[in-house]
């Protein structure tokens, strides 16, 4: 348990008062010395949860090869520039090489990768993982070369920091972290004073009832409107893969996860995952203001389909052995089942110019 930091937090709420979800969230994961993406060993089954990469090479594969068509579909020149958002223990990124590497050889040659990873323990299997290719890592977009690229963000928006709101009457007042009565654990209240905040206007917001609550994602906001300016300026495309519903809605999505199964948000500090639903409407009508093209978002399922991972697995399992197809088997049920990550998670594009991007032109 990170006793240190839930010892500052207290010390924290003790001298300034509660403070906001987005803040606690924040400290949680990426506190320098006690955050949880600084020190634990997060992805894979000896970490705390599964991500779609380390469950099939199949993801990371098709992946590359929509990088690939999206770079010819938009017709952009120079260096093959692919830039991944939060690429956890490098797997997407090196299965999507390998495919680029046989389907487009002379592109491959041109590759300039950009890893946006700020946790150097992270990088360093980043660079185990990638030992063989030409990466540059940054802290930000801000120091990513100049000139057309390829984003990915798998699993990435999920975990920047989210306020919440809660419905009082005819307002909406911002909730908080404090001190749980008298003692020493953490617990939420709300702040009597309604908040100024921009929400939605689905209706679903302006009737919603007593209690309920909204989350609003600034930070998402900012990296849409960054990247969106930088593809209206040297063009390209961004590729988002989440979980979340198709439409804004009210709700509390947040959640942590510890060893793979749901933990107590507000139990142990910088020792749980803690993530909420990505807002893939706020997402969309941010992108469209600032005059991009939007593409889906569709469910996972339709855009692995749609990309042929049927096929691909069928070509994997005619050389597989017994172990390896029962491998094979389950991890493409667990990429596209409805029941798994199917129809949770969503997939959504983001380009500069008006050209189709597979699979979003088959419908």
């Amino acid at each position: 348990m990170s006793a240190s930091l839930l010892s500052r937090l207290r010390e924290q709420i003790d001298r300034d008062g509660p403070i906001s979800v987005a803040d606690y969230m924040a400290a949680c994961l990426t506190d320098p010395e006690h955050g949880y993406y600084i020190t634990e060993p997060a992805i894979g089954r000896a970490g705390d949860f599964t991500t779609a990469p380390e469950i099939s090479q199949m993801f990371g594969e098709l992946i590359g090869l929509w990088a690939v068509e999206t770079w010819r579909q938009l017709d952009l020149s120079g260096p093959f520039r692919l830039v991944e958002f939060g690429p956890g223990r490098g797997t997407l990124m090196a299965d999507a090489l390998r495919a680029i590497a046989l389907a487009a050889p002379a592109l491959a040659e041109t590759l300039r990768i950009h890893l946006v990873e700020a946790s150097p323990r992270m990088r360093g299997q980043q660079k185990a993982q990638l030992a063989h290719w030409p990466v540059t890592w940054h802290d930000g977009l801000d120091s990513v070369d100049d000139g057309p690229a390829v984003f990915i963000a798998n699993e990435f928006f999920d975990a920047l920091p989210v306020q919440q709101y809660v419905k009082r009457g005819t307002a909406w007042h911002q909730r908080q972290v404090g001190r749980k009565g008298s003692s020493d654990k953490l617990g939420f209240s709300t702040d009597p004073v309604p908040a100024t905040v921009t929400l939605p206007r689905e209706p679903a917001f302006q009737q919603a009832a007593d209690g309920a609550v909204a989350e609003v994602r600034p930070a998402a906001t900012a990296i849409i409107e960054q990247i969106c300016d930088r593809l209206r300026a040297q063009a390209g495309a961004l590729l988002i893969i989440d979980y979340g519903p198709l439409e804004s809605a009210p709700g509390d999505s947040l959640q942590a996860v510890r060893e793979h199964r749901f933990h107590p948000v507000l139990c142990d500090p910088g020792d749980a995952d803690i993530t909420a639903h990505v807002d893939f409407g706020a997402l969309s009508a941010g992108a469209r203001k600032a005059g991009m093209n939007v593409l889906g978002p569709m469910t996972q399922r339709a855009f692995l389909r749609g990309l042929g991972i049927d096929i691909r697995l069928q070509r994997l399992l005619a050389g597989a052995d017994v172990d390896q197809r029962a491998l094979l088997i389950s991890g493409h049920r667990r990429l596209t089942h409805p029941a798994e990550m199917g129809d949770l998670f969503k997939v959504m594009a983001i380009s500069g110019g008006g050209a189709p991007l597979p699979p979003f032109d088959s419908s």
